[in-house]
């Protein structure tokens, strides 16, 4: 049975994490919307121009998503943490116990949601001042209950891969990765 994820971008997104996470989800066969807060094409910190799937108000007419990803980069995270739709969404699948993941600076907006209390999490550490998390750890992809956090591009890898494991469990991963060749 396929699953749903929704990827979430604004201008500055973090193209490496919005695009890994995308391409491995839609090679395990989840059923991704990727989704543009703003006008389209939205623009990435490194200047890569994304014409998305879906503006958000259209991609939240799908809802519910078995994952909504908030990818990094500035301002993005910001423009993420700061949209009541965005905020409105990660709250209620957080609530409803539906998968909700951040990377790098995303998870601001997963703590300004209110989802990240009593959770394990981590961050860019150039955030990591700003983070308020409790449970915040180093590590470089954080599983909490049902919220999954990371650090940076560099970890963008390992992070669509737990998203694929929680999703659809190991032999998943495996079974991707068997093209991809990642070090897992």
């Amino acid at each position: 049975m396929s699953k749903t994820a929704l990827v979430l971008i604004a201008t500055g997104f973090e193209e490496i994490e919005a695009l890994t996470v995308v391409d491995i989800l839609r090679r395990s066969g989840a059923l991704v919307v990727l989704a543009g807060v703003g006008q389209a094409p939205i623009v990435g910190r490194s200047e890569v121009s994304v014409n998305p799937d879906a503006t958000l108000d259209e991609a939240l007419k799908q809802a519910p998503f078995d994952l909504i990803v908030l990818p990094g980069g500035l301002p993005n995270a910001h423009l993420l943490r700061d949209d009541a739709r965005v905020q409105a969404a990660v709250q209620g699948h957080a609530q409803q116990g539906r998968l909700v993941a951040a990377i790098c600076a995303a998870p601001l907006a997963l703590q300004s949601a209110g989802v990240l209390e009593g959770q394990r999490a981590t961050s860019h550490p150039g955030v990591r001042a700003d983070m308020r998390a409790e449970g915040y750890v180093d590590d470089r992809v954080v599983v909490s209950g049902r919220i999954v956090t990371s650090r940076a591009p560099g970890t963008a890898m390992e992070f669509a891969f737990e998203l694929v494991r929680q999703l659809y469990g190991e032999s998943m991963v495996n079974e991707v990765n068997q093209g991809v060749l990642a070090r897992l």
